[in-house]
């Protein structure tokens, strides 16, 4: 099984790359879910401060690639020859996705701090703002947890600058090629 992992900065693109893999067969494991599984369990409200802190108290509890390993049992459960991860926060869970799985693939998803405060605004989830200033506050805490050297890390690099479409044409061109790929 070839394991990929989606990494950029909060509405950069990432829940929809995924979805775009999805269509396409390819099983998708949400690290966020494992924090918003977190937070439910706790009984808090479903909001970024809850959703912030959380994943802070699990990376105080288990170090910084705790959700990576939340994800690798549900990971191993897949039978599809290609899996993604959509999520990552930082290098330290890039670096267990490496330990765990030969061929690990990061693809950064790149988008400009003014088209993904459009996109925070337009798709209304629970711990969404539609403030610059929180977008910032959230880029910062998880600039904290190692996003931009994961960033840095990454094999592959795509860009979300443009229409929905052409992102998708985008997106489904990698992973053929990256499903292609040995």
């Amino acid at each position: 099984m070839k394991v990929i992992g989606v990494v950029g900065l909060p509405a950069s693109g990432k829940g929809e790359f995924s979805k775009i893999a999805a269509g396409m067969g390819i099983p998708v494991i949400v690290m966020g879910d494992m924090i918003r599984k977190a937070v439910s369990e706790a009984g808090l409200e479903p909001n970024d401060t809850n959703f912030g802190a959380t994943a802070n108290r699990l990376r105080a509890e288990g170090g910084m690639g705790a959700i990576a390993k939340l994800c690798i049992p549900e990971i191993q459960k897949q039978s599809a020859p290609l899996v993604l991860i959509d999520g990552i926060r930082g290098d330290a869970e890039v670096a267990l996705f490496r330990q765990f799985f030969s061929g690990f693939v990061l693809i950064s998803i790149d988008a400009s701090f003014g088209n993904r405060l459009a996109r925070i605004a337009a798709r209304a989830r629970s711990d969404d703002f539609t403030s610059a200033d929180a977008l910032r506050n959230r880029d910062m805490r998880e600039q904290k947890w190692g996003l931009l050297n994961a960033v840095k890390t990454a094999d592959l690099h795509i860009s979300n600058e443009g229409t929905l479409d052409e992102f998708a044409i985008a997106v489904h061109a990698l992973l053929r090629r990256i499903g292609r790929d040995p």
